[in-house]
């Protein structure tokens, strides 16, 4: 790119995205600390940010500076009048409004509408306002933040707006309260949910089951494992259980730990002298049970797996962590890191089986110290075993929100790092693990299959998630409505799933699904569950059919800015090819009218979209893999395309 033009245009983005500082007033926050709004509204805010407030307005700016969450409380007729109002105290808006979604009222706020701004990618900023009335007065939200910084401290942001709470309102909570029998009646109700769910939100496939008191009580699946056919999936059908396998992964590692051959806190290095990270001095205090915290600082960094995963292997995969440095501090905020909790699992399979190559040894201790104990005989890492028998299909949504068969290819990017994301398994099979953690340990015939300390541990806080929310290793733990819910989602390309239990209820969940919309129902299907056991209010399927509205909406507001296929005279300036160090290739192919980014392990047709800035992005469209801009740049014979994530910049030069 021409650095003078870049020049510019920095400086053009620095005036679009100015806003008011705060004023002289502002104090830097100690500690985490509850606050309220101008109206009384209660929230927390957390401790490094700057916290001011003027007029209306309650501004809290992250440590990095530039980078602002604005609770503004005010008079209005509607929330549009809010927003208006709101933007007008806290600066003057300089992006267009790409759409607006209403939610169902929740925990005392109502008239609850999310406004979408179009920001550009070189911008690296995300901004959205959202309104919401109690008692009398609007409350409005900016959320006004630089990319790396909305996810470094994604935690923190949710400790905001995870306790923004009327003034007087007392959140839902089950603490003390019995829970009800899955009987029936309440097994259908939840059936019901669940096949109503998938068909609004386009998710051809569904397998859920429950256990209650030891017992299965439900196991079974709704719609169909692939688009194109009538099999319908079951208990027994296989899925990518993606991020699941985190906490298979740091069971295995608690029977080491229970076996004695090795401790939650021995140094990384002393077993695995080879493990490095790109900051030395974290490498060293990388403890076995930091491996799978999230909590070393260490930035999610998945476009590099994801992207160039052909011939690597789990040696390879671990030396690509040499090159990742943290961007927060040993244990300061949560971080997920897939390729971090993949070490995890090889450093276990190493001290298992120390003479083995790492895969091997990884997939023979997940065998022999997980799978074969818990009688999950059809789980498993290979994939073409897989795909020999009762299967689910991966899909998505395309372009226009239709179904469709979703980019496969991906997802076997997840091979070499598979102690974070790999597994293959059923709702059956899931279920006798969360059966084991119900039971602290304890096999169905009673026998003890490995000590409560080690079991346990996992679920121990290790970083804050929210204030309601912790992650231990592999494991999070839910307090938002007074009791411990543990669980953990798992995402990969058109497969989408959770698992759930509650300890003290001796009670848990599966819910495994075939397409990218899968996480809209997953909430959703956590929240039902409770509302069921605890005769909770009816909250769950307003919220499954409002979040099918606002995606379809969400999509057809994006369709508008697209050009598909992609613009020809464009397309026509693009270099055959172009090349980065760390994500491979790209290689551009015209087939008729569509233009094609082959990435070597996967492609995917690109459209065109012009951004506020006047940049021009060519976006990715195949189901799963959709929705990635790579902005052009460069000149001459210096073309370039760059791609980003919140915290890294690739460019891709001309080759």
């Amino acid at each position: 790119m021409n650095p003078l033009a870049s020049l510019v245009a920095s400086a053009l983005l620095a005036l679009q995205t100015a806003a008011p500082l705060p004023p002289p007033a502002a104090s830097v926050l100690a500690a985490d600390s509850p606050q309220t709004t101008v109206a009384g509204n209660t929230f927390l805010a957390p401790s490094g940010w700057r916290l001011s407030v003027h007029d209306h307005a309650t501004i809290l700016e992250a440590p990095e500076g530039g980078s602002r969450i604005a609770l503004i409380d005010l008079q209005a007729k509607d929330a549009d009048g809010a927003v208006a109002a709101a933007w007008a105290e806290y600066g003057e808006l300089k992006w267009p409004l790409l759409n607006t979604n209403d939610r169902p009222d929740r925990e005392g706020w109502a008239g609850i509408r999310l406004y979408n701004y179009q920001t550009s990618p070189n911008e690296k900023r995300n901004v959205q306002a959202g309104a919401r009335r109690a008692n009398g007065i609007w409350t409005v939200v900016i959320f006004d933040m630089d990319e790396a910084v909305a996810e470094k401290r994604a935690a923190q942001v949710a400790l905001i707006m995870g306790r923004l709470l009327p003034k007087g309102y007392q959140r839902e909570s089950f603490a003390g309260k019995s829970a009800n029998p899955l009987d029936a009646k309440r097994i259908a109700r939840l059936s019901r949910f669940v096949e109503e769910g998938q068909k609004k939100l386009g998710i051809p496939g569904v397998s859920i089951g429950l256990i209650q008191d030891g017992k299965v009580v439900f196991a079974d699946g709704f719609g169909k494992r692939d688009l194109a056919r009538a099999e319908k999936p079951d208990a027994d059908t296989l899925y990518m259980i993606a991020s699941n396998t985190k906490a298979m992964t740091t069971l295995m590692l608690a029977k080491l730990v229970d076996e004695g051959k090795l401790t939650w806190d021995t140094p990384v290095t002393t077993v695995l002298p080879a493990f490095k990270l790109g900051d030395a001095d974290t490498t060293r205090r990388v403890l076995v049970r930091h491996l799978i915290c999230a909590c070393t600082g260490l930035p999610r960094q998945d476009l590099e797996w994801i992207f160039q995963f052909a011939g690597l292997t789990p040696d390879g995969a671990l030396q690509t962590l040499a090159g990742m440095q943290p961007t927060s501090k040993f244990g300061e905020l949560f971080q997920y890191s897939n390729p971090l909790a993949s070490a995890g699992g090889y450093v276990g399979g190493h001290v298992a089986f120390p003479d083995l190559e790492l895969g091997a040894a990884y997939d023979e201790a997940m065998r022999t110290r997980v799978f074969a104990p818990l009688g999950m005989s059809a789980t498993t890492f290979d994939f073409q075993q897989a795909f020999s028998g009762n299967h689910a299909t991966s899909h998505g949504a395309d372009v226009d929100g239709k179904p469709a068969y979703a980019v496969m290819e991906a997802n076997y990017s997840a091979i070499p790092v598979r102690p974070a994301a790999g597994a293959w398994s059923s709702v059956r099979d899931v279920l006798k693990y969360v059966a084991m953690e119900i039971d602290e340990g304890l096999l169905p015939d009673g026998k003890r299959y490995i000590a409560r300390d080690p079991l346990l541990a996992r679920r121990a806080p290790q970083v804050a998630i929210s204030k309601d929310v912790t992650y231990g290793m592999g494991l999070m733990v839910d307090t938002t409505y007074g009791i411990p819910v543990i669980h953990h989602g798992g995402d990969m390309i058109g497969y989408h799933s959770d698992m759930i239990w509650l300890p003290q209820q001796r009670v848990g969940a599966v819910i495994l699904t075939n397409s990218d919309e899968g996480p809209l129902l997953r909430g959703p299907f956590r929240r039902k569950l409770l509302e069921l056991l605890f005769d909770g209010k009816p909250e769950a399927d307003a919220d499954v059919a409002g979040a099918a509205k606002n995606f379809y909406a969400d999509v057809a507001a994006a369709r508008k800015l697209l050009t598909v296929p992609a613009d020809p005279a464009l397309a026509g300036k693009l270099a055959a090819r172009y090349s980065n160090p760390a994500l491979g290739d790209v290689v551009v192919r015209h087939a008729g009218d569509a233009t094609v980014f082959d990435f070597g392990e996967w492609k995917s047709e690109v459209a065109t979209r012009r951004e506020p800035d006047g940049s021009i992005s060519f976006v990715t469209t195949s189901p799963g893999m959709e929705e990635i801009p790579l902005v052009v740049g460069g000149s001459g014979d210096q073309r370039t395309l760059t791609l980003r994530d919140a915290q890294h910049e690739y460019v891709f030069a001309e080759r």
